[in-house]
């Protein structure tokens, strides 16, 4: 596969052949990473310089090369090694600004911050797609990319960044995966099992360590009269409290009864973020039963079939890895989440 190399205004710089592994590593809610190895010639070197952009030829994908940088040279290692992110690593060198109360539907949140922030060159914001998913917060000087990842995981989108290299700019946009689950009936149904032969190496993770059922929220204010509101439920043994932190959630401007509406929402969005994780992670044949980017691609929510475990899951596919090795390709999807997640609307 042939990986063009442009400078960060997206002028070509030229072209590499020779590299001996490209892991292209593509997220749903997060920023995808890349890894690749290549020869330590003088082109790849003056190509392969922090800041520059990559694209495997065909995509509609790039990264840009940034974080640790390896070259090696011994009598058995002569290569270099390059990390990166794609195109939505600018949000991350990016803040939110001074404190502000959002209420309204996730694209236009993802919308409201990107078109608040210090503007990122050559950057443009598509219209959303039409998800009604609202979602009410407030933040200050909060970074972009975590809340833009954030808001995605609340509503269940995808958001990436299409680069245009004879527009010279780049589009944010967001979008949903396809249920292609054996429980709908107008998609082509995808299948990962044994029986399909497009279930290798398998990993299946469960995890209710966070799971929790019922999220008290504290708010403003200090001892007794400080405020706290409930949500959820739970009795018994299958009764998992959480604490909730809020006081990021001002009262100014905002009546009694929407500050305690805001309060409520933070907790429905920790209880929505506190569930029992599922996750499979698997090796599978680009083109075997299933074709990769024609029946099924990143975000779509397909069924999984692991009969000898008793395991059968409708998940997402919420991150997918291409790796791209000794002339071959194969692709290992997660389906479901790689790791439990939490929604901290504290954090930096």
């Amino acid at each position: 596969m042939e990986i063009i190399v442009y400078d960060r205004n997206l002028y070509r710089l030229g072209t590499i052949e020779n590299h001996t592994s490209l892991q292209w590593h593509r997220k749903y809610y997060e920023c995808g990473t890349f890894k690749l190895h290549a020869p330590a010639t003088e082109d790849n070197i003056r190509l392969l310089q922090p800041g520059n952009v990559i694209r495997p030829k065909g995509k509609d994908e790039a990264a840009v090369i940034r974080g640790d940088q390896t070259e090696e040279e011994s009598t058995l290692v002569n290569e270099i090694v390059r990390n990166g992110y794609f195109l939505p690593i600018y949000f991350n060198d990016r803040l939110t600004g001074p404190m502000f109360t959002f209420n309204g539907t996730c694209e236009d949140a993802m919308r409201y911050m990107i078109n608040r922030m210090a503007a990122v060159p050559l950057l443009e914001v598509a219209p959303g797609i039409g998800d009604a998913t609202k979602i009410t917060f407030q933040a200050t000087y909060k970074n972009v990319l975590t809340y833009l990842s954030k808001i995605a995981r609340y509503c269940e989108l995808g958001f990436r960044v299409v680069p245009d290299f004879k527009g010279k700019k780049m589009t944010f946009e967001t979008y949903k995966g396809i249920d292609r689950t054996k429980k709908q009936g107008t998609k082509p149904r995808v299948i990962f099992s044994e029986s399909y032969n497009n279930l290798n190496n398998v990993i299946y993770k469960y995890n209710d360590q966070q799971y929790r059922t019922k999220a008290i929220v504290g708010g403003e204010g200090e001892g007794s009269a400080r405020v706290y509101v409930e949500v959820g439920g739970g009795t018994g043994l299958d009764l998992r409290e959480i604490f909730v932190d809020a006081k990021d959630i001002q009262s100014e401007g905002l009546t009694d009864a929407a500050y305690k509406a805001a309060l409520a929402q933070r907790g429905r969005e920790t209880l929505a973020a506190n569930v029992v994780s599922e996750s499979v992670e698997c090796e599978t044949e680009a083109d075997i039963n299933f074709k990769y980017k024609t029946h099924y691609d990143l975000g779509d929510i397909v069924t999984v079939k692991k009969k000898k475990w008793g395991i059968v899951l409708n998940q997402r596919i919420t991150e997918l890895q291409e790796v791209y090795e000794y002339g071959g390709m194969y692709v290992v999807p997660t389906m479901g989440d790689a790791l439990p997640e939490k929604i901290d609307w504290s954090d930096k």
